[in-house]
């Protein structure tokens, strides 16, 4: 069994003022699985930058500068964290969003044969009725 040590006493993390804390649960829930790295380059970007409302406001050329990418990656990443439910966007505003427990995904509906077609298993994974 592994002994947790403080490794160094005198920088222990502590809960800042600013909201700048990132949520245990975008690993736990697994929401950290659904971006790719450059998407979660600029999450934590925007975490870090945030009010205690979660908003911020940057060009996409001051990101890219930031986080070292191209500013057409730098939108791929933030439709990528829209996408997710991780953030809102709309310009010059990002809002980091809580994270909410993920939706379970419905069965999707079968048919007498047992089947069901490519149209119904994506509208039931969308929450949509079959």
């Amino acid at each position: 069994m592994i002994v947790k040590r403080l490794l160094c006493a005198e920088r222990v993390r502590r809960v800042p003022r600013q909201f700048s804390w990132v949520d245990h649960r975008l690993v736990r829930d697994r929401h950290i699985e659904r971006c790719g790295a450059e998407a979660l380059a600029l999450y934590l970007l925007l975490v870090s930058v945030g009010d205690a409302e979660g908003l911020s406001y940057y060009s996409d050329r001051r990101v890219a500068a930031l986080i070292s990418l191209e500013e057409a990656r730098v939108r791929e990443a933030r439709r990528r964290l829209v996408a997710a439910g991780l953030i809102a966007y709309q310009k010059p505003l990002y809002q980091v969003l809580s994270l909410e427990d993920p939706v379970p995904m419905s069965a999707p509906p079968q048919r007498a044969n047992g089947c069901a077609s490519v149209g119904e298993i994506l509208r039931a994974a969308l929450g949509g009725e079959p």
